[in-house]
């Protein structure tokens, strides 16, 4: 799964390298041998964010990173082709009045299932008019108050009102960093709510870090479960066998 992951980041055409970056020696066999580029990292880091952290500082000829975490092996490439373009494009605004201070850009998509907005596995995003991100989290948010008012509760709620789904979006395992703003949050240390809700991104927002979440090209599954390992080997096959009927 970790090959496929670097195989869909190299796809993208502005990524220009992929490195994986991990504290176990069994995963950098498996890479290196697939002939993929791997780095061993310490393994006290509290999340994977300040591990990315650690290769990124070595990497001073570069000013954007690109972290795909490595359980999203069905992330698209164009969908991060999209998100490096949001971040490049802020940054490189003809001046600083088109600039918006965009640290990170991160991902979303569509919840389409009542299961998945009641899943805490699955990390909703809540997002304002201007793409910022305003805040992560495993429940469920933004929480329609007024339509659960009329259930007994939000599963009722989303089962009798089908379109309540629509309120929610669910974040995808895709961030891509300014350099100088990942070094900085490797320094910062671990925020009560980053902890409560073990959600590395939302130290970043406690620090003022600006988020841009736009919606990705197509879905992707996080493989967090047995039942999503299984999903994902469903949808490989079916993959395989359609480019072999194009052959």
């Amino acid at each position: 799964m970790i090959c496929w992951v670097a195989e869909r980041a190299l796809a993208a055409r502005n990524v220009e390298r992929a490195i994986v970056a991990t504290d176990d020696q069994r995963i950098i066999d498996a890479v290196t041998s697939a002939g993929f580029e791997a780095v061993l990292t310490s393994s006290q880091h509290r999340s994977g964010t300040d591990r990315i952290a650690e290769v990124a500082a070595e990497l001073n000829d570069v000013d954007i990173i690109v972290n795909v975490q490595g359980d999203e092996p069905m992330i698209s490439a164009e969908t991060i082709e999209h998100a490096v373009s949001a971040l490049e494009a802020d940054m490189t605004g003809s001046s600083e009045t088109d600039r918006d201070g965009i640290g990170i850009v991160t991902t979303w998509e569509p919840i389409e299932s009542a299961a998945d907005v009641i899943n805490p596995d699955v990390v909703k995003i809540v997002v304002d008019e201007n793409e910022r991100a305003v805040y992560f989290s495993r429940s469920p948010v933004p929480y329609p108050r007024d339509a659960i008012r009329k259930h007994p509760n939000l599963e009722t709620a989303l089962r009798n009102d089908p379109e309540l789904i629509l309120g929610f979006r669910k974040h995808t395992g895709l961030y891509i960093y300014r350099r100088d703003v990942l070094l900085s949050f490797a320094t910062w240390p671990q925020s009560e709510l980053e902890r409560t809700e073990s959600l590395e991104q939302l130290r970043a927002l406690e620090h003022g870090v600006k988020i841009k979440a736009i919606k990705a090209i197509s879905a992707s599954i996080g493989v967090d479960t047995m039942e999503d390992l299984k999903q994902v080997r469903l949808l490989v096959e079916e993959e395989a066998r359609s480019l072999e009927y194009k052959l």
